[in-house]
């Protein structure tokens, strides 16, 4: 027995050892870009602070103020209408309103840029029927300006923010707002008054995650021409060549991502104090009819057709139309390497997901939560930012090698691990282990601690009992997390832009090399590739949504 239980504490400490591993390995890229605050970026960054630096941040400010304002605004309006309002196919628009969140913003705008430039069919339009010749005549908006990537973003995030808030209104009582209409309060003064308020902690945390993911963009400020951290950052490394002042850099923008991390989770703090009651009764408050049934239908189908039915029904058209020009031998070769790096990924982060959640479920100490959180740290970090942690570090790593090579055996091993498949798949572990993580994490979380208790009992190690107890219930959880991963590493630039090998490239760097040079039509089918592929969890998010509705 004794010879049991050591064996067992043995194995406890191997799973703490190995998360801890975890950790630091992720960890790593992160406190290097950190830690290149103190170091020396030369005359560039000099340069970089009297010339540019200024425009970065009021940019990303400017940036961050605009989304914040337009995805408060559709997220909250369409929450609140589906949520406590009962109209013609409001069950649809409930599911049907995530569906932006299938279309990288980058996607979006290279679409919107092609549709309303001046040479768009939009345009093109307008001045067939006025009879204008020329630009002077009339004033259109620039898509390629602040205002145009704000709604870009505004678009395609707003889902976040109309899912955490959509909860937070049916967490609420009905009792309080019935009692509100009661006493004479309107729609809209219970809404201002009770609801609004209530739901704050969830909006807040929607709009933090939004503006992450925000600053965490690259494809689309590039496109559209606003400069800010990640442009810079890419600037810095490939047009001015000096690396350190890249990293310095992303240690500014990762200030701005801290700060909306620890928003994001005040917010999350905040929400426990929802009033909840299940008291929920089938009927809704506020029964919608005649044109105000309308109304309501047109807010929810107005971001659903501009965020995903038009530029989906867009990249449809341009990829059938000129299918020999799209669907050539290169796309199928693109689909291929992003396959290949999107099912290794997966398979790679679902098991360290796995070690992480089933060794925080065996010791639940500090340090284990410590380590679980660092490890699952990396998503709220842009992708430009990891590529820079990254790259720097292995190339210093291949300078030691070479230099150790060259003294010892009079041989040059040139690069062993930068500008390699080993190091994209290292940044893209870095930057999506949270996310399998999290659905892990969930599953494990509702397995009873009764089965690990009878599994003990009978002698088990915990080993064994994760391969022939957990790991059968937890399917669908791990299906989940492999989806997540897989579909973000698809859709996933910055890092793969400044990591992949030499003439390796995948369908995002391919569309991004194609609209840089103007050239939609070749980038339609890869484009709408990465939008089928990101309509997957959108499906998997509403299934859960109406099963849980149902419930």
């Amino acid at each position: 027995m004794g010879g049991m239980a050591s064996k067992t504490l043995s194995l406890l400490n191997s799973w703490t050892i190995t998360v801890m591993v975890i950790a630091g390995f992720i960890a790593t890229p992160i406190l290097f870009v950190v830690s290149s605050i103190f170091a020396d970026g030369g005359e560039v960054w000099g340069q970089l602070v009297n010339s540019v630096l200024k425009d970065y941040i009021v940019n990303s400010f400017s940036l961050m103020i605009g989304v914040a304002i337009g995805v408060s605004v559709l997220g909250i309006s369409t929450a609140w209408i589906v949520s406590n309002c009962d109209f013609w196919g409001r069950k649809f628009w409930q599911w049907a309103l995530l569906m932006p969140l299938a279309i990288p913003a980058y996607i979006l705008a290279y679409v919107y840029t092609d549709l309303l430039g001046y040479y768009g069919p939009f345009q093109a339009l307008l001045r067939g029927l006025f009879n204008w010749t020329n630009a002077n005549q009339y004033w259109f908006p620039n898509v390629r300006s602040m205002g145009g990537a704000i709604a870009m973003f505004t678009l395609v995030l707003y889902p976040y923010v109309y899912l955490l808030t959509r909860v937070a209104f049916l967490e609420q009582s009905r009792r309080t707002l019935e009692a509100a209409r009661s006493l004479g309060s309107g729609p809209w003064r219970s809404f201002g008054r009770i609801a609004l308020p209530l739901a704050r902690p969830a909006i807040f945390s929607g709009v933090a995650l939004v503006l992450m993911e925000t600053l965490s963009d690259f494809g689309t400020v590039q496109y559209l021409g606003v400069s800010t951290f990640t442009t810079g950052i890419y600037r810095t490394w490939f047009g001015r060549d000096n690396r350190i002042a890249a990293a310095q850099l992303a240690a500014i923008l990762m200030i701005f991502i801290l700060i909306l991390i620890v928003v994001e989770r005040w917010s999350r703090r905040r929400s426990r104090y929802y009033e909840t009651g299940g008291n929920h009764p089938s009927s809704l408050l506020y029964e919608l009819t005649g044109f105000k049934g309308v109304l309501a239908t047109i807010a929810c189908a107005f971001p659903v057709a501009i965020g995903f039915v038009i530029p989906g029904v867009r990249l449809t058209y341009l990829t059938i139309a000129h299918w020999e020009e799209t669907m050539d031998q290169s796309f199928w070769q693109l689909g291929n390497h992003s396959l290949l790096l999107a099912l290794i990924t997966a398979a790679i982060t679902l098991i360290m997901a796995i070690i992480m959640g089933y060794g925080q479920r065996l010791m639940p100490t500090l340090p284990m939560k410590l380590a679980v959180r660092v490890a699952a740290s990396g998503y709220a970090i842009p992708g430009s930012v990891i590529a820079v942690g990254i790259m720097i570090p292995i190339g210093q790593l291949d300078n030691a090698i070479d230099s150790f090579a060259r003294s010892l055996f009079g041989l040059s091993t040139g690069l062993i691990f930068s500008g390699t498949i080993v190091a994209l798949l290292f940044a893209y572990v870095v930057r999506f282990l949270a996310v399998g993580f999290s659905a892990v994490e969930s599953s494990l979380g509702k397995v009873t601690p009764n089965l690990d208790e009878a599994s003990r009992s009978l002698g088990y190690a915990p080993l064994h009992t994760l391969v022939k107890v957990h790991l059968p219930i937890i399917v669908p959880g791990l299906l989940t997390s492999a989806i997540l991963v897989f579909v973000d590493v698809m859709k996933e630039l910055p890092a793969t832009l400044v990591i992949r090998p030499f003439n390796f490239d995948t369908l995002a760097v391919r569309v991004y090399q194609y609209a840089s040079d103007e050239r939609l039509i070749e980038a339609s089918a890869p484009a709408l590739a990465i939008v089928m592929v990101g309509i997957i969890p959108v499906i998997l998010l509403s299934w859960q949504i109406t099963k849980t509705s149902q419930s």
